[in-house]
């Protein structure tokens, strides 16, 4: 009788995909696909590609009752704890103040992150037969504690004083929830594994907190730059550099102001004025050693190689009161810089009193290697 012999290819069909396998060649005993045929609608492969990517091997049928739920609140908490954690992080440097030196940074890096984290992570541990018993209350209880520690680190700026023992507080909060969340990911998956494919959602259970810890943060810095940004300038009055330090915007240090004219300054001077346009400014701002142009929703400064900070200040201010008076249609851009400037004229020697007064300088303006300028003396 004629052995029979092993098929070169052959196809695999599954609903609506066809695809041609066939065996290397040489033997080894690999396995190439080739996609003949796919006949799904775009949504269908999308999903597919999803499930494929997130979730287990032959899902749904080879996990039990209660994976979906418990994935779907695992990814919420995944997305919120990821969106407090910019959070928390902006307000421990505000809270922080001015930045420290290498050794002080290493000093207090170890004592919150490293030492109190690691201090809470060893007294949980002693927990671990209490996690046995009762897996699902000790993975709920680490979620909510490592959002309790985050919390406190959110909170850090309302008590600055305080700030070693709230921040370290937080972070041994932290580490007894990772501890909690470690201990219990096996017992919790191990129920939900239907066909000994525990490797598997593991794997997919990492996918899916990726992704959403990448979602949260995307959501919390946009918070962070939104809903948490400075309200300064808003009130009227004027406020120290003390006080400044915790409304500062950190991660997004050169956002545009809006209430503060939306200024942009050290700009290239060829690329935001013309020659024509120079004249007319100087015009307008006589003895000044800043240029001030409006262009679409933005205002352009350009300072004197000598300008000091309040030179700086009566653009600034000039910008602020262009920016309000266009939005409230007082007419062409030229009557509007000539109003405005007038307007500061009769404000600035108040004004830069009351700001010397909250402990400003004013002497000198660091703005890094910006671009100024220095006109050439006539002959």
């Amino acid at each position: 009788m004629e052995t029979p012999r092993r098929p070169e290819s052959w196809v695999e069909i599954s609903e609506s995909v066809s695809r041609l396998c066939s065996f290397d060649a040489g033997g080894g005993g690999g396995v190439s696909v080739k996609l003949i045929q796919d006949n799904r609608m775009a949504h269908d492969k999308l999903v597919d590609s999803f499930l494929n990517k997130f979730f287990p091997s032959g899902y749904p049928y080879s996990v039990n009752e209660g994976y979906l739920t418990y994935t779907k609140f695992r990814a919420l908490q995944h997305f919120s704890s990821a969106m407090l954690h910019v959070l928390s992080t902006q307000s421990l440097l505000f809270a922080a103040g001015l930045r420290p030196t290498p050794a002080q940074a290493t000093a207090v890096s170890w004592i919150l992150k490293d030492g109190m984290q690691h201090a809470g992570k060893l007294i949980c541990s002693g927990m671990g037969a209490r996690m046995d018993s009762e897996p699902k209350s000790w993975r709920i209880f680490a979620d909510v504690l490592y959002d309790f520690g985050t919390a406190l680190d959110f909170i850090s700026p309302l008590c600055p004083q305080l700030f070693l023992e709230v921040a370290g507080l937080g972070n041994f909060a932290k580490g007894m929830a990772v501890v909690a969340a470690r201990a219990t990911r096996l017992p919790i998956y191990s129920s939900f594994a239907k066909e000994g494919n525990l490797s598997d959602l593991f794997a997919k259970g990492e996918a899916i907190s990726t992704l959403f810890n990448v979602m949260g943060i995307g959501a919390g810095i946009g918070l962070s730059s939104t809903v948490c940004s400075t309200t300064q300038g808003k009130s009227g009055k004027v406020s120290s550099p003390a006080e400044l330090r915790y409304r500062e915007d950190l991660l997004f240090p050169n956002r545009l102001i809006e209430e503060a004219g939306s200024v942009k300054v050290g700009q290239p001077f060829r690329r935001v004025l013309s020659p024509r346009l120079v004249e007319e400014l100087r015009s307008t701002f006589p003895n000044e050693k800043f240029l001030l142009t409006q262009k679409s929703d933005k205002a352009y400064m350009v300072l004197e190689q000598s300008a000091t900070g309040e030179d700086a200040l009566r653009g600034w201010l000039v910008a602020a009161f262009a920016s309000e008076m266009e939005r409230s249609g007082a007419g062409p851009r030229d009557t509007v810089l000539n109003d405005a400037y007038q307007k500061m004229e009769s404000v600035f020697p108040m004004f830069v009193s009351e700001v010397k007064s909250r402990g400003w300088y004013t002497g000198q303006f660091l703005d890094g290697n910006h671009s100024r300028i220095a006109y050439a003396k006539s002959e």
